[in-house]
């Protein structure tokens, strides 16, 4: 009896070991997360009590906002006057959030309106990136396609310089992604999009997700609509080791340009796409009109 004994609390005390360090770095990783949140958190309540002093201690050199009208700042024209958050003190949002390595990515949403917020992790501390709001149609879209089968911008060739390997290795992943829904393979598509991917569109009723995308392509497919992706006007990268920051501006075939916020995130080896956030310019001249 005695015997026994001892041997299950010699097993007991080789479980407790073994599963102590997976908990421990779950706990570290959870922590990581939380500072996000609770930087998030204290920047969203900042800015809808208008506290100007307090919001700014958030911002990151390279940050940027774009407004639900696709009207987008610089910080020194934020920190002149702050827009107002379209979803206000988030109360009532539904939130949730997803770290990268030293970006952390933070999407609220009430209704037909979204948010996100990439936060960058510095020696100081978490830092605001990138504020980009999208209100979205109440209805479906009219059009399934753009209706242009060939594709020489972005597929072929891009108005844009990158200037190291891991800009060069998200370039060549966009344009093989892009080439997929020219020619509506979307297996060729889903080789370079995560499993949590979303896409939200102002000209679109509702997020989109990787299935969800895939089923497009593949309708696509069936009817032979053209699906060419809107040419790229520019692009600002910001690299953050194995997370790429994507800031663009597209301008359709026709109707308004477009502003696109993506994060890239290198997995497995590859780079493959996130998030993608594309708002129409209300105030911009329309293409084609």
């Amino acid at each position: 009896m005695i015997r026994f004994l001892r041997f299950t609390l010699v097993v007991s005390f080789v479980f407790a070991t073994a599963f102590s360090k997976p908990l421990c770095r779950a706990a570290a990783a959870a922590g990581n997360d939380h500072a996000v949140l609770q930087a998030d958190h204290a920047f969203v309540q900042a800015l809808a009590k208008a506290d100007t002093s307090a919001a700014s201690k958030f911002l990151d050199a390279e940050f940027s906002w774009t407004d639900s009208a696709g009207t987008t700042q610089s910080r020194a024209e934020v920190l002149k006057s702050f827009p107002k958050p379209v979803l206000g003190d988030e109360s009532d949002a539904e939130v949730k959030e997803r770290t990268y390595g030293e970006v952390g990515t933070v999407m609220a949403a009430r209704g037909k309106v979204h948010v996100l917020r990439v936060w960058v992790k510095r020696p100081a501390g978490w830092r605001a990136l990138v504020y980009h709001e999208v209100t979205q149609l109440d209805q479906p879209p009219a059009s399934a396609g753009s209706g242009v089968k060939d594709c020489e911008n972005p597929c072929k060739t891009v108005p844009f310089q990158p200037r190291n390997e891991a800009e060069r290795a998200v370039i060549d992943a966009w344009q093989a992604l892009e080439t997929g829904v020219t020619a509506h393979d979307a297996d060729a598509w889903a080789l370079h999009v995560a499993d949590e991917f979303v896409q939200i569109s102002s000209n679109n009723d509702h997020p989109i997700d990787k299935a969800s995308r895939i089923a497009t392509i593949n309708k696509q497919k069936q009817s032979g609509v053209g699906s060419a992706p809107p040419p790229l006007v520019s692009a600002r990268m910001l690299d953050f080791g194995d997370t790429v920051v994507m800031v663009c501006l597209h301008q359709p075939y026709t109707g308004k340009p477009i502003h696109v916020s993506r994060v890239w995130i290198k997995r497995d080896g590859k780079w493959i796409m996130a998030i993608s956030l594309q708002t129409t310019i209300l105030a911009a001249p329309a293409k084609g009109d």
